[in-house]
């Protein structure tokens, strides 16, 4: 049912996720969620919760300082994914190409480990499912075009 803001009330039932896009020599940056619970130790591509009133550049810039300690310069929206995860939880991921002032991190409790690796390398079992739809995308485009997206 559509509701007289033209919204159907599902948006409301998501939580919103910024994911930053971090491209270094045809590589992606992905961090690793330490052990414990439903997604302990898989990989995903940076990021977290929009809070209310927050952007999603606004929510990277805050979510990359506190996860890896480094500064990031939010760039342009590359996608947005939806996925609905067997525990009930359903996110609205935005993919948002970053730039960060450094790569000497310094991770938070967030993150267990941090590597570069190109799209085609990621084994998508090892990836949070949320994340997987725009992981291939980004294959698609190494396959087509090659993968010099760090200009």
């Amino acid at each position: 049912m559509t509701g007289l803001d033209g919204t159907t009330g599902e948006e409301e039932t998501r939580t919103r996720v910024a994911a930053a896009v971090v491209f270094r020599e045809g590589r992606v940056l992905l961090t690793q969620r330490p052990p414990g619970g439903d997604l302990g130790l898989l990989w995903e591509f940076p990021g977290g919760k929009i809070e209310p009133g927050e952007s999603a550049e606004q929510a990277l810039a805050r979510e990359i300082r506190e996860e890896l300690g480094v500064r990031a310069a939010p760039g342009e929206q590359l996608g947005v994914h939806r996925h609905d995860y067997p525990n009930g939880l359903r996110v609205e991921i935005v993919f948002v190409r970053c730039e960060l002032e450094t790569d000497r991190f310094m991770p938070g409790a967030a993150v267990n480990a941090v590597r570069w690796v190109r799209p085609a390398e990621v084994d998508p079992e090892e990836l949070l499912a949320g994340d997987r739809e725009f992981l291939r995308e980004l294959c698609r485009i190494e396959a087509v075009r090659g993968f010099d997206v760090s200009a």
